[in-house]
């Protein structure tokens, strides 16, 4: 068995066919196919199922493609290091972030890190749930993982700010008329909110809990720009990072009270590599809304 295999099978998983893994891949088709045979036949098993819709991975499969996941990051992660000199970094760098947090800062130390390592790729995907990117910390596949901090957050997480949230309200909203709105006085408004298992929907039932306001859910969505938009249009309120409001809708937000904020950490790998350590001195460098009294929402 060989990385070139895994990355090929990886690719077939992620797309739902071997044509289009080719394609992905910039490869010809029957190269892949053939090596998915050969990676078959050695491990003596179907990794892949012919469906209507496409190929999907079988149960032994999803099992296996797990581990080759973790092996080509470790891979990829090998190489960058190998090849990191004094004024260079050449390799590859998997960044998630929690959805809504570090809106402005962290594209602005992402764009800081590869003007200084211009070789330097860098992938980053957004991640609604916390859960779900703990998990992703605990099996290696991510460099960095950006998110808000909870009681489980690893012991050697960085701490980075806190991130402020604000109550978005639609034009000409009675509210709009206070400089700070009192959570209090959105009892009864219709709220857009997100998906279920997002860590932003959390924070939301949380807050209007811990001040026994009861919500009437307007929209669902899973963008915080969408909400902002709906909130504008007066489908209903929302509550968003304040960073994460476009700057052209900023005008219809308000501070909330009691303030709502949240702690924002880094976890980087073990034993991470220059690329993830040098963004987060970026990240570090960034300004962080802070403030000494605030609700801590996990």
């Amino acid at each position: 068995m060989s990385l070139r295999q895994y990355e090929y099978a990886l690719a077939v998983a992620e797309q739902g066919s071997v044509t289009a893994a080719a394609e992905l891949l910039h490869v010809a088709q029957p190269s892949v196919s053939q090596q998915i045979r050969s990676l078959e036949r050695e491990l003596g098993v179907t990794l892949f199922a012919r469906t209507p819709t496409g190929l999907v991975p079988t149960v032994v499969g999803r099992a296996f493609l797990r581990e080759a996941e973790v092996a080509v990051s470790a891979s990829r992660r090998a190489r960058a290091t190998a090849r990191a000199g004094a004024d260079e970094l050449v390799g590859e760098l998997l960044v998630a972030a929690q959805m809504g947090l570090g809106t402005r800062q962290l594209p602005r130390a992402l764009g800081a890190l590869r003007r200084r390592f211009p070789r330097l790729e860098v992938t980053v995907f957004e991640e609604p749930s916390s859960a779900e990117l703990e998990r992703l910390c605990r099996r290696g596949v991510l460099d960095l993982a950006f998110m808000a901090a909870c009681e489980r957050s690893p012991a050697d997480a960085h701490h980075l700010g806190e991130e402020e949230f604000v109550v978005v309200l639609g034009d000409g909203h009675r509210l709009l008329a206070a400089d700070r709105v009192e959570l209090r006085e959105l009892d009864g408004e219709p709220w857009v909110r997100f998906d279920r298992e997002s860590a932003l929907d959390g924070v939301l039932l949380n807050v209007l809990r811990n001040n026994e306001l009861t919500p009437t859910t307007a929209a669902r969505v899973s963008q915080t720009a969408t909400a902002v938009r709906w909130a504008a249009h007066g489908l209903g309120v929302t509550l968003v990072p304040a960073a994460a409001v476009p700057h052209d809708h900023e005008h219809l937000t308000r501070p909330v009270f009691p303030v709502v904020s949240q702690p924002v950490i880094a976890v980087l790998r073990h034993s991470a590599g220059p690329a993830e350590t040098a963004l987060l001195e970026l990240l570090r460098q960034e300004t962080w809304h802070k403030t000494a009294s605030f609700s801590r929402v996990s």
